[in-house]
């Protein structure tokens, strides 16, 4: 049987086929249980554990092939969905790679606020999002801005140090390659991270849909929360809930010792060391934390 017809009966799920999202899509997909092997010579792989291909595409096309109804689900950037504008469902912000669609201008120019750079050439690989900016600052439509929008594919960074522009529309994370480059930023456009999306129209059970993202919503919630327990004081227990009140509400349990309490709670894993000195100072004991390598919420 050829792949075509391996891929009838499966939900097509689009990943970044490289770059900064492929590597935390597939720790994603591991988390989820979504076994597969990907040939170097394919870009399709079809999932071991649950009727599922995944299509490995360029980011930039993820939400056109989503937004047709070619594939049910898809990961890519909250830019490239605004940027491709198209309409696909958002129902989970996946919270990595994080960074900012920013106007940057070199550091030693006249340029300090956008509205100087009306009627001047600005470079961008998000040219859509980049004219309808510049024409919000001008207030009037795409087609009747005078700011000048060109389309550079790669090292966008360089166009001011070229000649080619007076300022550049281009992504930033941590902001090395454009200190390195010269340039600092002068505005935001959008501020953008990994989602999963979804199509409108889904061919796909939507059963199986739902498994899919309660799946990543559970690996999420195992990246983002640690298990604490630990025996408190009845005498203090309000003030020791006001700490760890749980997502939605902490386990209590009494426990063989007049006077005290066993409670456990889901707490942020980045509130750990100051959830666990404040849980001390207020007299809880044998405080105990566990990593949660899955859940559901």
């Amino acid at each position: 049987m050829d792949l075509v017809n391996h891929l009838e009966d499966r939900l097509l799920f689009a990943i970044p086929k490289k770059g900064r999202l492929y590597n935390k899509c597939v720790e994603i997909l591991n988390g989820s249980d979504i076994k597969f092997h990907r040939s170097q010579r394919l870009d399709i792989a079809l999932s071991t554990s649950l009727p599922i291909a995944l299509i490995f595409l360029p980011a930039a096309d993820i939400p056109m092939f989503v937004g047709e109804g070619k594939c049910d689900l898809g990961i890519t950037g909250y830019d490239q969905v605004r940027e491709a504008d198209i309409d696909v469902e958002l129902p989970i912000d996946l919270e990595f790679g994080k960074c900012k669609l920013q106007v940057q201008v070199p550091a030693n120019g006249p340029y300090k606020d956008p509205s100087e750079l009306i009627g001047k050439t600005i470079v961008s690989s998000f040219t859509n999002l980049a004219s309808k900016y510049f024409a919000d600052l001008e207030g009037v439509p795409v087609d009747k801005m005078t700011t000048k929008i060109k389309y550079v594919g790669g090292s966008v960074e360089a166009s001011c140090a070229l000649g080619v522009a007076d300022a550049i529309v281009d992504l930033v994370e941590s902001g090395e390659t454009m200190r390195a480059a010269g340039l600092t930023d002068i505005a935001t456009v959008l501020d953008t991270s990994a989602h999963l999306i979804q199509s409108k129209n889904p061919k796909s059970d939507k059963d199986l849909i739902e498994t899919i993202k309660s799946r990543i919503e559970g690996v999420m919630a195992a990246q983002k929360y640690v298990y604490c327990t630990y025996n408190a004081p009845k005498s203090n227990l309000k003030n020791l809930l006001k700490v760890t009140p749980g997502r939605k509400a902490p386990t209590i349990q009494n426990i063989d010792d007049e006077g005290w309490v066993a409670v456990s709670s889901m707490i942020e894993r980045k509130q750990k060391g100051v959830i666990l000195d404040e849980l001390k100072k207020e007299g809880a004991t044998d405080i105990l934390v566990f990593e949660v390598s899955n859940c559901r919420v």
